[in-house]
């Protein structure tokens, strides 16, 4: 392609190009199978139709917003055109200067919608616009604003979503493709035939990990609390369905509405703290069953400083119960002793193993809790040759997180071999520019189709790759993990339905008015 340097598109690339350039787009694919390489082709193409047009590339993040601008700066030639980068920190009647003389601009949605609520321009002159993580583009999100605009406002609109998943609820897809004005779905997985080709053999792994007979007798002592506070809720006709935690921030949620606008009844106060209580056991429970012994006690000398700060009557009643006390005490000598959660072991096991199978290879961890992520790099640092770091967001009011420089770093070690394990948190699965790696570790499945699919494709993309997933039997582990899967096919199935809708707009209207007068 013209203006292309050293790079051959695969013949997936052109297809989903070619649909690009014709109709707004959804472009579904796997991490690493070059949605960026895509989004530049058809961004010449739009420029070689509308000169002295402008292109928009949004991503959720700075760093991704970066990313990209670097990836079409690399593949470019160096007089193409101005390509420029949006920052909250760059001066706005800076960037109002900026954006008259650029040609490509990068940025994140919130400081383009900023700009534009405050009329410093507008999206007239864009002929093209990208959205990176798509599946963001749901709500009033900036994202939501900054499209809504352009095709409100630009003369020659045309609008490509990227993501690796735009998850598994048919609702939420449609959502994203009103909010984007998308007119055709180009959808790619792993296993499909123009994709596979290209795509290195994935070895998958399932460990299973039983808890032990201590971890077991305090699950019991908190599962009990947690049902006596649920089958009270119950009683008194506030919970419905599942005693879940999902059910219980919704009550919550639901009675703190009631009690703001004076609708609620005396025992809604009641109900409230008794929902408050179920909310931390429940808490407690997930992080005792499925993260570390030492993450579960930490969280559980919160709740007593709760109590001693006497932040609430039902954190004070719960922390004078017998059973509690017996939980918190039994959890503090097991961490005294040394003693850890079965997959902390595991964990290390697993990293010995795959460094004897291997020369040194590239790991990543993935794991929902920093705490987590910490107590697990530093276990695993205790094993000859691995020098581990963990990957979390940034800080936090209560401290403890990483910079934006700081992550850039450790990407930087870990892309020079400086660093061979990373301990990642949910920043490490979108879009950031990390390596291809040889093993990705889930501590814990993730239920969501889209964090599965983003966090799997970190590897097997340019050499063969691995995927281990740890799982705690008899735990809420083997939920998620055959939720992801089976949300990851209800997935396809939506987008494959949503195509031919799209492409039978009268079938679709036919079916709805035929449901509406059943």
């Amino acid at each position: 392609m013209e203006f292309l340097e050293n790079i051959i598109p695969r013949k997936y690339q052109e297809e989903i190009f070619k649909t690009c350039l014709e109709k707004n787009c959804l472009v579904v694919l796997p991490t690493g199978l070059g949605k960026t390489l895509i989004a530049l082709m058809v961004a010449i193409e739009r420029m070689k139709e509308f000169p002295g047009k402008k292109v928009l590339f949004l991503a959720p993040t700075r760093p991704l917003a970066e990313q990209h601008l670097k990836s079409f700066t690399k593949n470019l030639p160096e007089l193409y055109g101005s390509l420029e980068l949006f920052t909250g920190s760059v001066n706005a009647q800076k960037r109002k200067k900026i954006w008259d003389t650029a040609d490509i601009i990068f940025s994140t949605p919130q400081c383009i919608a900023n700009d534009i609520k405050k009329r410093f321009y507008d999206l007239s002159e864009v002929c093209l616009l990208i959205e990176d993580e798509a599946h963001r583009c749901t709500k009033n999100y900036d994202y939501t604003f900054v499209a809504k605009s352009f095709i409100e406002n630009s003369e020659n609109p045309r609008i490509i979503g990227l993501t690796a998943s735009p998850g598994s609820d048919p609702k939420k897809i449609k959502e994203i493709m009103k909010n984007l004005s998308i007119e055709e779905v180009e959808l790619r997985t792993r296993n499909s035939p123009d994709v596979k080709i290209y795509l290195q053999e994935l070895e998958f792994e399932k460990r299973e990990v039983e808890l032990t007979k201590d971890i077991k007798e305090i699950k019991s002592i908190l599962s009990k609390i947690y049902e006596e506070y649920t089958d009270e809720l119950k009683l008194k006709n506030f919970l419905f369905g599942p005693p879940n935690k999902i059910n219980l921030i919704e009550l919550q949620r639901r009675l703190g509405s009631q009690i703001s606008r004076n609708l609620s009844s005396p025992a809604s106060y009641f109900a409230i703290s008794l929902t408050a209580q179920a909310i931390k056991i429940s808490h407690a429970l997930e992080l005792l069953e499925t993260q570390t012994l030492e993450g579960f006690h930490k969280y559980m000398k919160n709740i007593l400083g709760q109590a001693e700060k006497r932040q609430s009557k039902g954190v004070v009643k719960l922390v004078k119960r017998e059973d509690f006390n017996f939980a918190f005490t039994k959890s503090k000598a097991l961490t005294e002793r040394g003693e850890e959660h079965p997959k902390v072991k595991e964990i290390i096991r697993v990293v010995r193993d795959e460094r004897k199978r291997s020369d040194d290879p590239k790991i990543i961890i993935f794991t929902q809790f920093r705490d987590t992520a910490s107590l697990v790099s530093k276990n695993i640092n205790r094993l000859e040759g691995v020098n581990s770091k963990i990957f979390i967001g940034q800080a936090k009011k209560e401290g403890g997180g990483l910079s934006q420089k700081e992550q850039k770093k450790i990407i930087e070690e870990f892309s020079d071999g400086k660093t061979n394990v990373i301990c990642a948190t949910s920043i490490g699965e979108e879009g950031l520019d990390i390596p291809e790696v040889d093993v990705v570790i889930f501590y814990e499945p993730v239920s969501s189709a889209i964090r599965f699919i983003q966090r799997r494709g970190r590897t097997a993309r340019l050499s063969k790759g691995k995927l281990i997933i740890l799982i705690t039997k008899g735990t809420k582990d083997e939920y998620a993990y055959y939720a992801s899967h089976s949300r990851e096919k209800k997935m396809q199935s939506s987008i494959e339905k949503i195509k031919e809708e799209l492409k039978n707009p009268k079938k679709e209207k036919n079916e709805s008015q035929k449901n509406l007068s059943m």
